[in-house]
């Protein structure tokens, strides 16, 4: 048994081969180069901006009303507590003394849908075109 030797193999160093490293450099700097030489083909529209003015007039005079129903049955003029019988005088009103009619009616948390129908079909039978429905709740008369 003296004879038998067990060969070890030898570990080489581990190395760096340069050639493949340089073959991804190249790559990587001709991928950039196309993409630059690339973004010359992108077309651009040209914008005329506006040039900022002083303005001295006054602002246009707001107009616009807001009705507000309240869960209780009151209905609100601009912050004004009045009866659901004279929703459609004033709004009739509104509409000849006013140009342009804009209404807003709004509700607080506990408004009733009836109610809030009523105005509508009100503002509706007055004619009045523009009128926005909000969606947030106020607190009542706010």
């Amino acid at each position: 048994m003296e004879g038998t030797k067990i060969k070890v193999p030898v570990r080489k160093k581990a190395r760096i081969e340069i050639i493949p490293l340089i073959d991804v450099i190249f790559f990587l700097l001709a991928t950039f180069v196309l993409f630059t030489l690339s973004l010359n083909r992108i077309q651009s529209l040209p914008v005329d901006l506006p040039a900022a003015v002083a303005n001295n007039t006054p602002p246009p005079k707001d107009d616009s009303v807001t009705i507000q129903v309240s869960g209780e049955g009151a209905v609100f003029w601009n912050k004004e507590l009045i009866d659901m019988g004279e929703v459609a005088s004033r709004i009739a009103y509104y509409k000849t003394q006013t140009e342009n009619p804009r209404i807003l009616v709004a509700g607080d948390e506990r408004a009733r849908f009836g109610q809030t129908v009523t105005v509508l079909d009100e503002i509706r039978k007055a004619g009045i075109d523009k009128f926005s429905v909000e969606t947030r709740t106020r607190p009542t008369g706010k």
